[in-house]
């Protein structure tokens, strides 16, 4: 009861004091609750709030980190559930996060047709399979008899971070060969928090463009105005600056992460994955966003019109897709796709990511007459002692120093002063635990001389 009163607390205030002491004896736990008038169940720990709905198809319903929600819940369906039987075949959306197949299409039984089935919409058995300092949870679907796909995902986090982990397990439930991919599908909303009626016009998403890239330009409008003005490149990052209006674009991108970023609230949340260089891609696709909005239609004399919507008809948000490579299973087989979410506060533009965090501005030093001076801009995906190793031209440790403790509800401004070492030419930045586990390079840099003293 002790630790779970210090969970409570922790979540009401989100202060970064009780957060610190919450990571000495943290704990996650599960446990059912009434969300928005669905069964739920809930995984917490000291920064995140996961809500489940296993009855709408395993859906993972919202996510919360430090009390700031991600994801779209469709205020049509609140509460509600309608089976496939009673959806006739129309696609009933939810929102959430869920897993689905790939490729999409009517054009033969390799493809999904998205509709209401098995797969997206009869109830998932939920299961507890540990908490304390770890909880991981198990959604799984019954079988689908129209793509011969049985899914289930187990999703884990730590007591003592926000990263979440997802593991999907698609598995050939008929008595022949199938090929499928599966894809995560995550629905961001993009509802204006000051003014429910407008949309965020400050959300943005991001993803490294493939230098290699198989479309001109690194990136292939699959549906919408191919000129789509939310679209643009720089400095081999595609940057998609949300709009109200329907597109949907791809990228074969390599790198194996995305970045949605709310530059208004400040939260953002990058999804990473790990890319098969020789997988077999739907259409060459790792990544796909989809922007839900008006559209242009045609009448049957071929005039071109934008039909009417509004929020309650054609919601506000943004759907950030993964893909796994096509796999050939055969009866009974199964195949997995991990990715993970870090949750973070970031407000610019990433410049990377890597096991530790995101760069916002990359890391420099300086070096003056007594000092070397260290700036950077970081949002860490955990919280621990953010550390200086300071290098030879070797490339050999001389000495290291602790800069300071920091949180993943924090973003990191580092302006900070080294005293001069001899021999220093490079410095690795890295994230470490209070116990010394080593959470890997943020960023690297040569140092510098500066103008002002002689080389």
């Amino acid at each position: 009861m002790k630790h779970l009163a210090l969970l409570l607390l922790t979540l009401s205030f989100g202060s970064t004091s009780l957060q610190s002491q919450a990571t000495a004896t943290a704990r996650c736990s599960v446990h059912a609750v009434s969300y928005q008038g669905w069964d739920a169940q809930q995984v917490v720990n000291p920064w995140l709030k996961l809500t489940f709905v296993p009855k709408l198809g395993g859906r993972l319903m919202q996510v919360e980190f430090n009390g700031h929600p991600y994801l779209f819940v469709n205020p049509k369906y609140r509460g509600q559930y309608i089976s496939p039987q009673e959806a006739g075949g129309s696609w009933i959306n939810y929102g959430g996060d869920k897993i689905w197949p790939m490729p999409e299409g009517s054009s033969d039984e390799h493809h999904w047709v998205l509709a209401s089935t098995a797969i997206d919409d009869l109830p998932y058995d939920f299961k507890v399979l540990s908490q304390g300092e770890r909880c991981s949870i198990e959604l799984t679907g019954q079988p689908d008899t129209i793509t011969g796909l049985q899914y289930s995902r187990t999703i884990s986090v730590s007591a003592d971070s926000p990263q979440i982990n997802f593991h999907a397990v698609m598995k050939n439930a008929t008595a022949h060969p199938i090929e499928w991919s599966v894809q995560s599908v995550s629905q961001y909303d993009l509802s204006d928090s000051h003014n429910p009626a407008d949309y965020n016009h400050q959300l943005w998403a991001y993803a490294p463009i493939n230098p290699a890239s198989s479309y001109p330009g690194g990136y292939h409008v699959r549906s919408g105005l191919a000129d789509d003005p939310s679209f643009s490149v720089a400095d081999n990052l595609f940057h998609l600056h949300w709009m109200y209006f329907d597109n949907e674009v791809w990228l074969d991108s390599t790198a194996g992460w995305l970045a949605v970023v709310d530059q208004q609230s400040q939260y953002g949340m990058i999804e990473r994955f790990t890319f098969q260089q020789e997988g077999n891609y739907p259409d060459k696709a790792t990544v796909i966003f989809y922007k839900n909005g008006p559209s242009v239609s045609f009448d049957h004399e071929g005039s071109a019109s934008i039909r009417a919507t509004t929020p309650e008809s054609t919601p506000y948000y943004m759907e950030a897709e993964i893909n796994s490579p096509i796999v050939k299973l055969q009866p009974n087989e199964t195949y997995a796709m991990d990715t993970t979410w870090n949750p973070v506060r970031i407000s610019k533009v990433p410049q990377s990511v890597t096991n530790a965090g995101i760069v916002t501005q990359r890391f420099s030093a300086t070096r003056h007459a007594d000092s070397i001076t260290l700036a950077g801009t970081f949002s860490p995906f955990t919280a621990g002692n953010l550390t200086a190793l300071l290098l030879n031209n070797h490339g050999a440790e001389v000495s290291r120093r602790v800069l300071r403790q920091v949180h993943p509800e924090e973003s990191v401004v580092l302006d900070d002063s080294l005293p001069v070492e001899p021999n220093i030419t490079q410095i690795v930045l890295k994230l470490f635990s209070a116990h010394g586990a080593d959470y890997g390079i943020l960023d690297k840099t040569h140092v510098e001389t500066s103008g002002s003293i002689s080389k």
